[in-house]
C-alpha cells in the first residue's frame, strides 16, 4: 500500500478525571460530559452525537488507546498529535494519557506533541463566566530548560513523528508572547547538547487574523493552516453581525451560528499557500461548540462522509507535489467530541468518515 499523504491527527487527553476538573465543573468530568448533556438547538441540528465502537472510554484504560491506535492506523493516519499542556513553573494538565503511552511503550503506533499554550478560560471551556480558571506563564528561560526536560524522553522515543530527521513539536499560539521565541532559541540548544538533530517546529495557523508571514517570523520551521474561521472572516454579512449583536441584546445571549459544512469546507484551504513546502494544511470534519457553551457558539450543520472525502481528495492533491517528508496534513481531529470534530465513529455515520479517509490517503500499488 502506497500513502498519498502523511496524515497526522491532533488527539485531545480531556477523557479522564483531574482535581482541577472536579473543582472547576463537578465530581468525574470529563469531555463526556458535555458531549452527554447537548442538546439540538434548532430543527436539524446534530446533537447528542453518541460514540459507537469505542464507546464513553476512559483513557486511563490501556486497551482503549491500543484500540483508538489500531483504528487510526487501519484507515490511513500516521500518528497522533497530543495536546500537552504545560502552563509554566512545573504545571501541566491532563497529561497521564500520553505519559503511560510513553512510559508502557504502548501503543505501537507513532507520536508527537502540541503546546496548548493557551490561558484556559470559562467560557470555552463550558462554564458561564470568561474567569481565568487557568494562566499560561512564561516564566523565562529556566522554566523553557525544565519544560524541555520533561518531554526530552518523548523526543527520544522510536514512535516520534518526525520531519527531515528531527522530531515536530507544534506551538498552537506561536504569536502569544514575544517568549516563544526565546523557548524555540533554547529548544534547538538543548537539542543540540542532547544529541538530537534538532526540533522541526510547527507553528498553528488558525485564521486570516495571523498571517503566514508574521508567524514564520518567529522562526518556526512550517505552520499548520486550520482555517475553520475563514469564510465567517470573509463572508460573515454587517446585516448577520447586526442580527447577532441584536440577540445577544434582548436574549441576553446570542443563538448558535449556524453555516453548512458545503459552504464552510470551501474556505478551508487556500491552494497558494497550502502548496508551499513548509505549510501543513488540516482536513477537518465537523465543527460544533455548543455542548461546551450549551447554547452559542459555531456550528457547521450538514457535514456528510462524501463531503468530507471531497475535502480530503482537495488536500492531498494540493500537497502532492511535496518532498515525501513535507507532505504532512493534519486531521483536527481524532476525538474532539464535544466540538464536534471527530474521526472516532458515532451511531449516525459508524466508519464511514474514516473510509472516506482511507479511500483518498491509502491507495493500493499496481503489481
Amino acid at each position: 500500500m502506497k500513502k498519498e499523504a502523511r496524515v497526522i491527527a491532533l488527539y485531545l487527553p480531556q477523557y479522564h478525571p483531574i482535581p482541577e476538573n472536579d473543582k472547576w465543573w463537578g465530581k468525574g468530568f470529563t469531555e463526556w460530559t458535555n458531549v452527554g448533556k447537548a442538546k439540538a438547538l434548532f430543527r436539524g441540528h446534530y446533537q447528542p452525537r453518541i460514540p459507537a465502537d469505542l464507546g464513553y472510554y476512559d483513557l486511563r484504560v490501556s486497551e482503549t488507546r491500543k484500540a483508538q491506535a489500531d483504528m487510526a492506523k487501519q484507515y490511513g493516519v500516521e500518528g497522533f498529535c497530543y495536546w500537552h499542556y504545560w502552563f509554566g513553573n512545573g504545571k501541566r494538565l491532563i497529561e497521564r494519557p500520553f505519559n503511560e503511552v510513553l512510559e508502557s511503550g504502548e501503543p505501537d503506533f507513532p507520536f508527537c506533541l502540541a503546546w496548548a499554550n493557551e490561558t484556559w478560560k470559562g467560557f470555552d471551556h463550558g462554564l458561564k463566566n470568561r474567569n481565568v480558571l487557568i494562566e499560561q506563564l512564561y516564566p523565562g528561560i529556566h522554566d523553557y530548560e525544565a519544560h524541555f526536560y520533561e518531554v526530552l524522553p518523548a523526543l527520544k522515543d522510536k514512535r516520534y513523528i518526525t520531519v527531515h530527521g528531527k522530531p515536530l513539536f507544534m506551538i498552537y499560539k506561536p504569536l502569544a508572547s514575544e517568549e516563544i521565541k526565546v523557548f524555540m532559541e533554547t529548544w534547538k540548544k538543548l537539542a543540540n547538547d542532547n544529541d538530537l538533530p534538532g526540533i522541526y517546529f510547527v507553528g498553528h495557523h488558525n485564521d486570516l487574523r495571523n498571517n503566514l508571514e508574521e508567524i514564520l517570523k518567529t522562526g518556526v520551521d512550517a505552520v499548520n493552516t486550520t482555517r475553520l474561521n475563514n469564510y465567517i472572516i470573509n463572508h460573515r454579512s454587517i446585516s448577520e453581525k447586526i442580527l447577532s449583536r441584536i440577540k445577544r441584546i434582548f436574549l441576553g445571549n446570542a443563538a448558535a451560528y449556524a453555516v453548512p459544512y458545503k459552504i464552510m469546507s470551501k474556505y478551508f484551504l487556500v491552494p497558494e499557500e497550502d502548496k508551499l513546502p513548509n505549510v501543513f494544511p488540516s482536513i477537518i470534519p465537523g465543527w460544533d461548540h455548543t455542548p461546551r457553551s450549551g447554547h452559542e457558539g459555531l456550528v457547521m450543520t450538514d457535514s456528510t462522509p462524501n463531503l468530507f472525502e471531497l475535502h480530503v481528495k482537495e488536500t492531498v492533491d494540493i500537497v502532492d507535489e511535496k518532498d515525501s517528508e513535507n507532505k504532512i496534513i493534519f486531521i483536527k481531529s481524532w476525538n474532539e467530541w464535544a466540538e464536534g470534530n471527530y474521526m472516532e465513529p458515532d451511531l449516525k455515520w459508524g466508519k464511514k468518515y474514516l473510509e472516506a479517509l482511507k479511500r483518498q490517503i491509502v491507495k493500493e500499488e499496481i503489481k
